[in-house]
């Protein structure tokens, strides 16, 4: 498991304003985190670093 421990969140540029917000943890030198902002001591779902850039990139293909 990969520990999460002192991660720098911010507010997703992807979220929308009306209170549906994805926290990203980009700061983790091997992974990114990823949380709900409503539920901050909720679950966290971690990606590899190279996960995550496929994951935007597939995004961004489709809008």
């Amino acid at each position: 498991m990969t520990e999460i421990s002192g991660p720098t969140w911010r507010k997703s540029s992807r979220s929308s304003d009306q209170g549906n917000c994805v926290e990203v943890a980009d700061s983790l030198s091997a992974a990114v985190g990823v949380r709900d902002s409503k539920d901050v001591a909720g679950p966290v779902l971690v990606f590899s670093a190279q996960a995550w850039r496929s994951f935007l990139a597939t995004i961004d293909r489709h809008h």
